[in-house]
């Protein structure tokens, strides 16, 4: 509402808080009789003095009040906005809109939302449009489209708002038809568009539509980065950053994120480096994105140096941030600090509870897992289905089976937590690894959802360990009927026959293998020592100090089978003399990296070591001795768990 409609008494009804000399409130009419010119001119120019000294101060307020409301709505406290509101005297449209946003924001207050807007005396096109995303939060696209439809005016924001919210409930045939009719575009249409093409999976189209975007927004160029990562197509991704006008913090962290995701950390880590010497400050994305690469390369100097740029920054007590460099020290094997942080962390969501309970779990720690799985519902953090993954992990390395299985009937019953396959395939591990194999074969039958790769790869590597030939064959059979170009099916199978020296059926499955043109995925391990990490292979020929490492290798050899090793010959998987497999044993990648540790690292400083795949039988074994002959901690993080090996003793009690 105008002020200008003050003199209308329907309007503003409480007249007697206007003073007498408001011009619909003459001067006694004794003055105004016969008057002379001058005294004319003088009685005129003092009403309109005052006129618009009033007109200033009332404008003035409601100017004051609207800051009032906006910043109580800013706080979250709309009783006071509302209790501002009431109390105005005259109310603009400026007034209501606020109001309206502020109801808009708050769930479940559509109701307040609609007869606040009937009420607002001359809505504009910021009002139409509030309520428009109102109903799209509320009601669903559906009832927003039947909004839109009956607006009286419509601009471009309007439109915009339909678009995207087709895009965002993957609805890109629907945007499209508005796109095309709608009068103007700009560049948050095309953003729109492209984002919703990118978001849905269609990156033809994405690419279709930003070439022909006459207008490209810094929005719009990100949205097509992402979409190049998150297919794979690396270089172009490249090609569109480098091309970029202008870049903003979501532009930097979608391609550190897309190097990243794309199994490139290292190129992820630079560009963070990058981005931090280019004057860009860093935010949460950015953080957990850089992060996740440390703990992918293993790289806990480079990790240690992000926490140092955090506790330098706003984000110390932000709690996405936090959490990131829990997973990160949990990742790198370095569980006291990540303990540490979680103890300081002033306010700790699911997800913080989930990175330390999966932490534990994964180190074999099941009962501090479990105790701070009770410790998270006692306080009144809810679990999620993350939460049950990390339990039963705790229940499964820990050899903690009837727990496992307690918690696993629980989830449904007491949390409302659905089963997942993730949650399938830790129990078909925990009644694996327990030797119960035929439990979980039933339990495989029995599952509501469609049985998937990782189940029957589980179930394969227990029966590897128990070597149980029969329900191999079984699951290898079920596994490469799903994928036949799965090397780890044919490696297990093939491991569990070279276990039992039934060498013909080995050949056989590496004759399948090569006709199905299946590649197998080279063993190798890493070290990082002085900010470098090193790569070894088993059998490796091109380490610059690879002579040095196997002189080492050999003392250790004759130490550890003085102290009782005997090699394992079960894992050296070739049909090749005892001698030559020992050999082989002893140049396993872990055993190079574990060397080369000893040799490099002082003193005192745990050596750590990570592994693609699992650690072998043997060189488990063998790392167990390695500690107590050289008096050192040794950390092996493989793709199930760690093992920390101290005085001969592995965390994982032998149950992995």
């Amino acid at each position: 509402m105008s002020i200008l409609n003050l003199q209308n008494p329907d309007v503003n009804p409480n007249k007697e808080a206007i003073p007498a000399s408001f011009p619909n409130h003459p001067p006694e009419r004794s003055h105004l009789v016969c008057p002379s010119s001058v005294t004319k001119k003088i009685a005129i120019t003092q009403v309109c003095t005052k006129s618009s000294q009033l007109d200033q101060r009332e404008f003035g307020d409601i100017i004051s009040s609207n800051k009032l409301i906006t910043g109580f709505i800013r706080v979250g406290d709309m009783d006071s906005a509302l209790r501002t509101f009431e109390r105005m005297v005259i109310k603009t449209t400026v007034s209501w809109n606020s109001i309206l946003a502020g109801l808009a924001k708050k769930p479940g207050k559509m109701k307040e939302a609609q007869d606040l807007f009937v009420r607002i005396p001359e809505p504009d096109a910021v009002s139409y449009n509030i309520m428009l995303v109102c109903y799209l939060h509320n009601c669903g696209i559906a009832s927003a489209m039947e909004f839109f439809q009956r607006m009286p005016v419509k601009d471009t924001a309007s439109w915009n708002t339909m678009i995207s919210g087709f895009a965002q409930n993957r609805k890109m045939n629907k945007a499209r038809e508005l796109f095309m009719v709608m009068p103007e575009k700009n560049s948050v249409s095309w953003s729109a568009m492209i984002s919703g093409y990118v978001e849905c999976g269609d990156l033809d189209s994405a690419v279709e539509l930003f070439e022909a975007a006459p207008v490209k927004s810094v929005v719009t160029w990100t949205a097509m980065v992402t979409g190049y990562m998150r297919f794979g197509k690396i270089e172009l991704a490249e090609k569109l950053f480098h091309e970029m006008p202008v870049r903003n913090i979501v532009t930097w962290n979608a391609m550190i994120a897309g190097y990243v995701e794309n199994s490139r950390a290292e190129d992820g880590l630079k560009l963070f480096r990058r981005m931090i010497l280019s004057g860009v400050k860093p935010n949460p994305s950015s953080l957990s994105s850089v992060l996740l690469g440390c703990s992918d390369l293993s790289a806990l100097q480079m990790g240690k140096q992000v926490h140092q740029v955090v506790y330098k920054s706003l984000l110390y007590d932000d709690t996405t941030a936090g959490t990131s460099l829990i997973s990160m020290y949990s990742k790198c094997g370095d569980l006291e600090d990540a303990r540490k942080l979680f103890l300081e962390i002033p306010t700790k969501d699911v997800v913080t509870w989930n990175a330390m309970i999966t932490g534990y779990a994964q180190y074999g720690e099941g009962q501090k897992a479990l105790q701070l799985f009770k410790e998270m519902r006692d306080k009144g953090a809810k679990p999620d289905w993350i939460t049950f993954v990390g339990v039963l992990l705790a229940c499964n390395h820990a050899g903690l089976v009837d727990i496992g299985i307690q918690y696993f009937d629980s989830m449904a019953r007491d949390y409302e937590v659905e089963a997942k396959p993730e949650h399938y395939t830790c129990m078909v591990d925990l009644l694996g690894r327990a030797g119960r194999l035929v439990e979980a074969v039933d339990l495989i039958k029995k599952m509501p959802i469609t049985p998937h790769l990782a189940i029957f790869g589980t179930l394969l590597g227990a029966c590897r360990i128990h070597k149980n030939l029969e329900l191999a064959e079984y699951a290898a059979k079920n596994l490469l009927d799903l994928d036949p170009t799965n090397a780890a099916g044919y490696v297990q199978l093939a491991n569990i026959y070279a276990a039992t020296r039934r060498w013909e059926c080995v050949a056989k499955v590496w004759r399948s293998m090569k006709e199905n043109k299946v590649v197998k995925t080279p063993g190798y391990s890493w070290i990082e020592v002085k900010n470098v990490v090193h790569e070894f292979r088993s059998g490796d020929r091109v380490h610059p100090e690879l002579a040095t490492i196997h002189k080492k290798l050999i003392e250790l050899d004759k130490k550890m089978k003085l102290a009782g090793y005997v090699p394992n010959l079960d894992f050296a998987l070739h049909d090749v003399g005892e001698e030559q497999k020992e050999q082989l044993l002893l140049w396993h990648s872990e055993k190079l990296a574990i060397a080369f540790g000893l040799i490099k690292a002082p003193l005192g400083i745990p050596i750590r070591v990570f592994k693609n795949l699992r650690i072998c039988g043997d060189c488990h074994c063998a790392t167990k001795y390695i500690s107590a002959i050289e008096r050192r901690e040794i950390i092996v993080r493989d793709t199930t768990r760690f093992h920390h090996f101290k005085n001969g003793v592995c965390s994982c009690g032998g149950y992995w």
